[in-house]
């Protein structure tokens, strides 16, 4: 028997059609979970054709987050074709460059609307079912920067950083109806949002470096720990945050001088 079976779940994936989001559904499915990837990009559905062609079960609905109606009308979409889920995934995010003095309100606003308020948008129209039977897991994608500000990232951090407090009331509040809500925070994660970033001569070297794990994360290590908090393995997890960084944000006291206590 799997140490995690999910054969009997329907898993929502928002953001599925590339990077983590894909690792993330690619993930699930391969756990057994009938996964839906949701997605504005219609590239979703190579995703969702690609979990089918490995023997897995996988629809694509094209859902803009940042709208009611939009994700109303995916939901009954996923309940006509699949069933009601027991998974939500949220994961759909993006950034614009920009420091906070000269960040426009607008795109402030869209993408805390996009991180921020999709993902509460989603765990209420996705979460009524499972508050409805009772049960349900929850997992949102944060970052790093939500205990670290990126700088010159717009709203990044704080889109984020209100992630992992959203998810925590959401513990709170419907932990008592059957409901666990829990929060992926990833670092040095090498995807098509960072890869231009990664190629430029130098980085990749450098970034590993810092890295005690002394590797780029890929997606799928992502997906390993939303997998994780999305089966009843996790079943007494909720409230929590893992972050997946491959140690590098637990390397601050090293970049501190102290004489005395180099490495030999």
């Amino acid at each position: 028997m799997a140490w995690i079976d999910l054969t009997a779940k329907v898993a929502v994936v928002t953001g599925g059609a590339a990077g983590i989001g894909r690792g993330i559904a690619l993930g699930l499915a391969e756990a057994g979970a009938t996964t839906v990837v949701l997605d504005r990009n219609e590239a979703g559905a190579a995703v969702a054709a690609e979990i089918r062609a490995s023997g897995g079960r996988a629809e694509f609905v094209a859902c803009d987050v940042t709208s009611d109606d939009s994700v109303t009308n995916a939901a009954a979409q996923v309940t006509a074709r699949v069933g009601q889920p027991a998974i939500l995934v949220n994961n759909a995010g993006t950034m614009l460059p920009g420091g906070l003095d000269t960040t426009s309100m607008a795109d402030w606003e869209r993408i805390l609307s996009l991180n921020l308020t999709g993902y509460l948008r989603c765990a209420r129209i996705f979460g009524e079912p499972m508050l409805a039977r009772g049960a349900g897991a929850l997992a949102h994608v944060a970052s790093i920067s939500a205990s670290f500000p990126q700088s010159y990232s717009g709203a990044y951090s704080a889109s984020k950083a209100a992630v992992v407090m959203l998810s925590r009331q959401l513990a709170v509040e419907w932990g008592p109806r059957g409901v666990r809500s829990n929060v992926v925070s990833p670092g040095m994660i090498r995807t098509p949002m960072t890869e231009a970033i990664y190629r430029t001569p130098g980085v990749d070297e450098a970034r590993r470096a810092l890295v005690p794990a002394r590797r780029i994360g890929r997606p799928e290590d992502i997906a390993d720990a939303v997998v994780f908090l999305a089966s009843e393995r996790a079943s007494y997890i909720t409230g929590e945050e893992i972050v997946v960084d491959g140690g590098f944000t637990r390397t601050l006291m090293g970049t501190i001088p102290r004489p005395g206590f180099e490495k030999n």
